[in-house]
């Protein structure tokens, strides 16, 4: 839509089922009239690129049904970089790469993007990332976390790296520590199958938060390219201090919601959603995470994400310290330390938050102002979204926004000790409303330390 794939390309666009095969380019169509923003769909433009759109009809994981033909759509066209997209479930990655490189259509220039989660612990996701690896080498391999697409995240990189105010303070010596909040209205969503054999840990914290984490407090690379983006990240991933044993206790909080009001409207329970009478699935997360390095000695990071919250919402919050000496008399007011917001969605902003006078009064009388960015508002014209910047990344050959296969490995290592205290302790999660911040509990994790959660709308 945007003029930026190469005129000789095409989309070739797999089903298994006639019935879909039959209805490809309508039900494209139909998509891109409900996703796309308001009065950003274009007959014209949709017309224009219906032409790269090629329907297949072959089963990925039966090499007897459609590969022949398949075969037959790349035929010409070797010397063109060829991106295999995996919109399938994990448990047939193998298979479908199996049978691209039997079907002789893995070339030099050729990349696979796979979708999260892949695994369900460390164990089956390395054995998921081996058959993957017998058809593809590692710099083919893009695995895909839509978070790491959204503008404010690549702003991230901007704006630690590029200026050195926020670079100098940047530190334990500076930061009293951070959060990082996934907050979604939403409950299962037709997900119940997959999401109670999930949970929050494994289908937010292991992939969208932790990768948060590791752009937040990654080292400087000596450049932005992906190998070295990759590499800080991973660092820091192997740094995290293990949470395991009684400590799983101690750091970790697990919820799962019951009925509540959200927006006037009174929503089920998760039991009620799934369908059954019992289930120990956490739909709500909280962690105290350190990191054991030098730049963030004793800076607790607290993540938390869950289902059916107060609002939706994605932050990253990096609370500095107090000034070591207040100069001003009581009756200027409270000294509130100055604070970062970095909002991924629903808007997509920064916000600094810094003390002042309040310029309405004669006398001295201090009060927080906040230096607003929003780009939402600011880059009006400009519609970026997640998947679009990441699959042009991917038919580019530009690695830096995707999972390396030992990122995602690290991760699992820190997580799983977590998971399996949960289930070998019968750690039962707490309740909590729909329509609330979670259980209680998360906020004792914060105010064990005399901290609070922060609602940046508050």
């Amino acid at each position: 839509m945007e003029d930026e794939v190469p005129e000789n390309s095409r989309i070739l666009v797999s089903s298994r089922k006639q019935t879909d095969f039959d209805n490809t380019v309508e039900t494209i169509k139909n998509a891109f009239k409900k996703f796309m923003l308001k009065n950003e769909f274009n007959a014209k433009s949709f017309s224009d690129f219906e032409k790269y759109i090629v329907p297949v009809l072959v089963d990925v994981a039966d090499y007897s049904k459609g590969w022949q033909e398949l075969k037959t759509q790349f035929e010409g066209r070797e010397s063109i970089p060829r991106i295999f997209y995996l919109a399938i479930i994990p448990s047939i990655y193998g298979d479908c790469c199996e049978n691209i490189d039997k079907a002789a259509l893995v070339t030099e220039d050729s990349r696979v993007v796979v979708e999260k989660p892949i695994g369900y612990d460390q164990e089956s996701a390395e054995a998921i990332n081996q058959k993957i690896a017998q058809h593809f080498q590692e710099e083919q391999i893009y695995r895909i976390d839509h978070y790491l697409g959204k503008e404010t995240v690549q702003n991230l990189l901007a704006l630690r790296f590029s200026n050195s105010l926020f670079e100098q303070f940047w530190d334990s010596k500076s930061i009293d520590h951070i959060q990082i909040s996934i907050n979604e209205k939403v409950g299962l969503e037709g997900r119940a199958g997959f999401y109670d054999g999930a949970g929050a840990m494994r289908d937010m914290v292991q992939n969208h938060l932790l990768q948060l984490l590791g752009l937040v407090a990654m080292e400087s690379p000596n450049k932005m390219g992906a190998n070295n983006i990759r590499t800080e990240k991973i660092k820091v991933l192997q740094a995290l201090r293990p949470i395991t044993g009684d400590a799983v206790k101690r750091y970790t909080v697990r919820g799962q919601y019951v009925a509540g009001n959200i927006d006037n409207k009174l929503e089920q329970g998760y039991l009620e959603e799934l369908g059954c009478g019992h289930s120990q699935t956490e739909t709500f997360v909280a962690i105290r995470a350190n990191i054991d390095n030098w730049r963030w000695a004793k800076v607790p990071f607290y993540i938390r994400t869950g289902k059916r919250l107060k609002r939706r919402s994605a932050e990253i919050v990096i609370q500095f310290k107090d000034v070591s000496h207040n100069a001003f008399d009581d009756e200027a007011g409270q000294l509130v330390p100055n604070r970062l917001i970095i909002q991924l969605q629903p808007e997509e902003r920064m916000q600094l938050l810094l003390m002042a006078k309040d310029m309405t009064q004669l006398k001295t009388i201090l009060k927080p102002v906040k230096l607003d960015l929003n780009f939402t508002e600011s880059s009006k014209g400009f519609k970026s979204f997640g998947y679009k910047r990441l699959l042009l990344d991917a038919i580019a050959g530009n690695a830096s926004l995707f999972i390396h296969r030992d990122e995602g490995s690290a991760a699992w290592h820190w997580v799983d000790p977590i998971i399996d205290y949960w289930k070998e302790n019968n750690v039962v999660p707490f309740l909590y409303r729909a329509g609330t911040w979670g259980p209680s509990e998360a906020d004792d994790l914060l105010s064990k330390d005399k901290r609070e959660w922060i609602d940046i709308e508050a």
